[in-house]
């Protein structure tokens, strides 16, 4: 709220007499009529609101905003006269949180002011002179005035101030509220609600981003501005300390990874808003993982390891399919069974091409030749058996590592 000590200073060394006071306060209809039939004209964003019934309540407010201001130099209110301006101040904070609520800016309304002030002061002025009052006390007289629409002013502002920043707190909780239901995958009724709530527009798709928290507001700043974000704690053993989870709606994909670039981020698939919970799943599972990030700086794109994902849904069933699979090799010296896995595993992958499995295992194409012989030795016709090969296949699709 304003400080009214200047104003209520000055008003208690210019004090008017009954008759004086009275005069004026008989102009006051009249003087707040013309205030607002000037404000309707000069002030674009009022011209057509300020009509009927309306109209006649902001020429009482002006009736009333005058009125306190004369209260102020009445004698009767000497021993006090900060008392009538607090209501009028009261008043003026509502005004401005009024302007936020209507979501307008504090423009218009101190256009107002302006206007206001210098209308009322012209009937005010022409009616002091006519009563008789001395220059000097004239010139006391205006400067209080304006003084006083100062104060009103700073008041309304104030009130439009605050009025945002309480909005905008609730909104932000509201906001954060719904990002939560969406990372657990609320119902969608509630997701609605939720967002009609933060006044947030639904879109198509949501993809999630998990990335340090201290990597978060430059990606932000690249965003859209009804991107949703919430923080979480990494899980314990994990380096990197707190993380940060981004929810982006309707994302580009390639121009979403470019701003990933060297955010050590992980990029979930998109999937439909109320859907946004199995793209947040999908990036944690790759961190729970230890899918490696590219060397290149780009972020770890999930679409990119469906393969990993997929065998890794179920750890305790794939390691029971691969002791199940590489059976014929338990009984064999540890490093021998480790051999002709990888052998086996590189010949699934190449489909039985020699040269490529010596390439890849950085042998010579006869030592192929000649593990592969263990292997028919060991597994006979199964290794010509599909169903056979689509068990090896996926069993040993991965390195052993994700399954233990």
């Amino acid at each position: 709220m304003a400080d009214t000590s200047g104003t209520t200073h000055r008003a208690a060394r210019l004090e008017l007499d009954e008759r004086v006071a009275r005069e004026l306060r008989d102009r006051l209809p009249l003087v707040a009529g013309r205030t607002v039939t000037a404000i309707t004209a000069e002030v674009p964003s009022y011209s057509g609101t300020l009509t009927g019934q309306m109209r006649d309540k902001i020429e009482n407010a002006v009736q009333i905003a005058l009125g306190t201001f004369l209260q102020l130099l009445e004698r009767s209110q000497a021993t006090d006269p900060s008392t009538p301006l607090i209501p009028a101040l009261e008043a003026a904070y509502a005004l401005g949180s009024g302007e936020a609520r209507s979501g307008r800016s504090m423009d218009a309304l101190l256009a107002a002011y302006r206007v206001g002030a210098r209308v009322s002061w012209r009937e005010m002025a022409a009616a002091t002179v006519a009563i008789g009052l001395p220059a000097a006390t004239v010139a006391e007289f205006a400067e209080l005035m304006f003084a006083y629409i100062d104060e009103l002013s700073a008041a309304s502002v104030a009130g439009h101030a605050d009025e945002l920043a309480s909005v905008g707190r609730a909104r932000r909780r509201n906001l954060e509220r719904l990002t939560q239901q969406l990372l657990i995958g609320e119902p969608e009724e509630v997701l609605r609600r939720s967002a009609e709530r933060a006044d947030w527009p639904v879109p198509q798709t949501l993809t999630v981003v998990l990335l340090p928290r201290a990597n978060l507001r430059g990606v932000l700043a690249l965003l859209g501005e009804h991107t949703l974000e919430s923080s979480e704690e990494s899980p314990a053993g994990e380096p990197g300390g707190e993380r940060a989870v981004v929810l982006v709606p309707d994302a580009d994909r390639r121009q979403l990874t470019r701003v990933l670039h060297r955010r050590r981020a992980v990029l979930g698939p998109a999937r439909p808003w109320t859907r946004a919970n199995a793209s947040y799943q999908r990036v944690t599972r790759a961190v729970e993982l230890g899918i490696a990030h590219p060397p290149d700086g780009e972020p770890l794109d999930t679409e990119q390891h469906l393969a990993e994902l997929l065998l890794s849904a179920d750890l305790e069933a794939l390691a029971d399919l691969r002791a199940r699979v590489l059976r014929p090799l338990a009984e064999l010296p540890a490093a021998t069974a480790e051999r002709l896995t990888e052998t086996l595993r590189s010949w699934l992958l190449h489909q039985g091409r020699r040269d490529d499995v010596a390439a890849d295992l950085f042998v010579h194409p006869q030592t192929v030749r000649y593990r592969m012989g263990q292997l028919r030795q060991l597994y006979g016709e199964r290794l010509n058996d599909p169903r056979t090969l689509l068990d090896l296949t996926v069993a040993l699709a991965l390195p052993a590592g994700p399954t233990a």
